[in-house]
């Protein structure tokens, strides 16, 4: 029988501490040990070498003074927020949004360049992601010879071990190698994720699923795009595939088939809105999500159709995949919600629908409207763990 290799092990084990830390620190040896199930002296050994490698810092519960008469004090651990820094981005048509972090994942400097990128040439988005990249990190007061790691954030397909968008809104071609066109640009390793896959860590670390090990995060915006977390880890598909939510088929006939996305895309749902005038020109702004609000208040009868039609399918999608995995918490996010009441109304309905009775009471609907900023700090965090599986030196992360 084959033994696991012992230094994947040690990469396993050693990024367990590290995560531990992380979202229970300061923590003591002896509850690291708890939380991973691994021995003390296993331990021990991975945090000598991480406090080696400034990566952490331990520091004494209790007054050393009077050690001997209240007995020895604890030593506690806690990430170094030094230790490394990052850029994480959301790159959407219409916005992009940066944040600088430290190794803890704390916001240094954000910044937000609002320009319609869509469909412009390869060379041009790359210019004005460069430019965000150099301002953001300019406001955090650092140079980019200080940053480790860089993570952008795109909708659609995107491989994440290779960098390679193979279908995105906001690219006229496909399989582009945007990591090969990035990554020269900084002389940093630049990884590029799904957008949906950074908000679902965001969510992991920082938000609604904070102290969940399993949770699905659906995104509802130009794309529809869904996050699955199990045992606190992104599962990614072949070649680290993100998953487009939107080439879902929801029925078919002899000679056609019914996709989400000509349902519930945002496309879909702003096609039923006026042909001209203002909520026309806002549309081709990459506003129209927005002004279909001015028309659900004013009960407009062909989008309020559009966005119960969204709502409906969004539900049924949902409790498939509760069906499928079963997660204790749904979160809902994305510019969809913003259509309101109708659409989350008859989301809900049709979900309750669906969803199989044994299943009822098994998964939390959780809607949120997070800003851009939540996301690029999600993409953030993608960067730090791919930094915190890295093998490190006393001379910093050996990529």
């Amino acid at each position: 029988m084959k033994t696991a290799d012992p230094e994947l092990m040690r990469a396993i084990n050693r990024l367990s501490v590290l995560d531990t830390i992380r979202r229970n620190g300061p923590i003591a040896r002896i509850e690291i040990s708890k939380r991973t199930e691994l021995s003390t002296s296993t331990v021990s050994a991975i945090t000598g070498s991480l406090i080696d490698d400034g990566l952490i810092l331990s520091r004494h519960e209790g007054d050393l003074r009077n050690a001997a008469a209240r007995g020895r004090p604890r030593v506690m651990l806690e990430l170094n927020p030094e230790a490394s820094r990052v850029v994480g981005a959301k790159i959407a048509a219409t916005r992009m949004t940066f944040v600088v972090s430290d190794f803890c994942g704390e916001v240094l400097s954000e910044f937000s360049l609002p320009v319609r990128i869509d469909r412009m040439p390869i060379d041009v988005i790359a210019d004005l992601v460069e430019d965000g990249v150099r301002a953001c990190v300019m406001d955090s007061g650092l140079t980019l010879s200080e940053i480790d790691m860089i993570c952008l954030g795109i909708p659609g397909v995107v491989e994440h071990r290779t960098g390679v968008v193979r279908s995105s809104p906001i690219f006229s071609d496909e399989n582009v190698d945007f990591a090969a066109v990035m990554s020269p640009r900084f002389g940093i390793r630049t990884i590029i994720e799904s957008d949906v896959h950074a908000v679902t860590l965001a969510h992991h670390w920082f938000g609604k699923a904070r102290h969940l090990e399993d949770m699905v995060l659906i995104s509802l915006e130009r794309t529809l795009g869904l996050g699955v977390l199990h045992n606190s880890q992104l599962f990614r598909g072949a070649g680290g595939l993100s998953h487009n939510l939107g080439d879902l088929v929801l029925g078919s006939s002899a000679d056609s088939m019914s996709r989400l996305a000509s349902l519930a895309g945002e496309s879909a749902i702003l096609g039923d809105g006026p042909r001209e005038g203002l909520y026309a020109d806002a549309v081709r702004l990459g506003r129209g999500i927005s002004h279909a609000q001015t028309l659900i208040k004013a009960k407009d009868a062909q989008i309020m159709s559009a966005a119960e039609r969204a709502g409906d399918a969004i539900g049924v999608t949902v409790a498939n995949i509760v069906t499928l995995f079963a997660p204790p918490r749904v979160i809902l996010v994305g510019s969809s919600l913003a259509l309101g009441k109708p659409f989350i109304d008859r989301l809900t309905k049709a979900f309750n629908s669906a969803i199989p009775p044994s299943l009822a009471d098994v998964s939390e609907l959780v809607f949120d409207d997070a800003e851009d900023f939540f996301w690029a700090r999600g993409a953030a965090a993608v960067a730090l763990y791919e930094l915190y599986e890295s093998p490190w030196s006393t001379t910093g992360p050996a990529l």
